[in-house]
């Protein structure tokens, strides 16, 4: 086979592979590409959820884990009730929720993992400060999950990695010697910096309005989510990353959509009565 037929064979390929993987996020209707099975990457998730229970020490503070998973179960049930609701399918269907507060004062950071396996530190109990900072941070974690960015992330890493195959084939192998050269993955660092990085800045701010959105849904005072990112910004004491080089907005540029947001969210998406 010459090379424009194998070249014009791969690109059908791959055309194949976008259209058949192309999906809209909840909500959003933000477009996206996901060939990565959920069922496949929810069942690797609760495998490390496992792990991560087994090696971490968890926390015996009752009363804030509590809060964590009432926050949690409002949020469910306002989830599914507002799909329900609009006529569309339930984003969490085959999600399996769990709640786990991690002991360590030193980390500021919470998670939720494909399937809805959530990990919260005790860390940043200190900046949620109260049940509506807590619900803020819940529903940004949550927001994750919903629209299914692990697998999204997962899907463009497979297409990315396979046409950085394809180039490197096709430029008689000067990719690899670049990266021999230099001592360092160059078109991992290019595609770092120029593809994955914006894409990643692209599901923070929409984790951020969709996390809004939840919490307004379940109940929370969504004026909170702001403050908390004011307190963050102010606990980060100016180390954060120039904007182009990290995967998450600036906590200024957070903020101001934030406040940008926050009243048609209050007014759009009144809190859910669940029975």
């Amino acid at each position: 086979m010459n090379r424009r037929k194998f070249l014009n064979y791969i690109g059908c390929g791959c055309c194949g592979v976008v259209i058949n993987g192309c999906s809209t996020a909840p909500i959003t209707d933000r477009r996206q590409f996901k060939i990565i099975p959920e069922s496949k990457l929810n069942a690797q998730a609760a495998q490390i959820y496992e792990k991560v229970k087994d090696k971490e020490k968890m926390s015996e503070d009752i009363n804030s884990l509590n809060e964590i998973k009432d926050i949690g179960k409002r949020m469910e049930a306002s989830i599914s009730e507002y799909f329900y609701r609009v006529g569309k399918d339930d984003p969490t269907t085959n999600f399996d929720w769990e709640y786990i507060l991690i002991d360590n004062k030193k980390v500021k950071n919470a998670w939720c993992m494909p399937g809805g396996k959530i990990a919260i530190y005790t860390g940043i109990l200190d900046i949620t400060k109260n049940t509506n900072g807590l619900a803020s941070v819940m529903g940004h974690e949550i927001a994750h999950a919903v629209a299914k960015h692990s697998i999204e992330r997962a899907s463009r890493g497979v297409l990315l990695q396979t046409g950085t195959s394809l180039i490197d084939i096709f430029t008689g192998g000067k990719l690899s010697k670049i990266n021999q050269a230099t001592g360092m993955n160059t078109i991992g660092l290019l595609s770092q910096m120029g593809i994955m990085n914006p894409f990643s800045r692209t599901q923070e701010s929409e984790a951020d309005y969709l996390g809004m959105i939840f919490a307004s849904l379940s109940g929370f005072d969504i004026r909170e989510t702001k403050r908390l990112w004011e307190r963050m910004k102010e606990s980060n004491k100016g180390k954060e990353l120039p904007q182009f080089m990290s995967t998450h907005p600036s906590s200024s540029k957070r903020i101001k959509d934030l406040k940008e947001w926050e009243n048609n969210v209050i007014l759009d998406y009144p809190p859910i009565t669940t029975s």
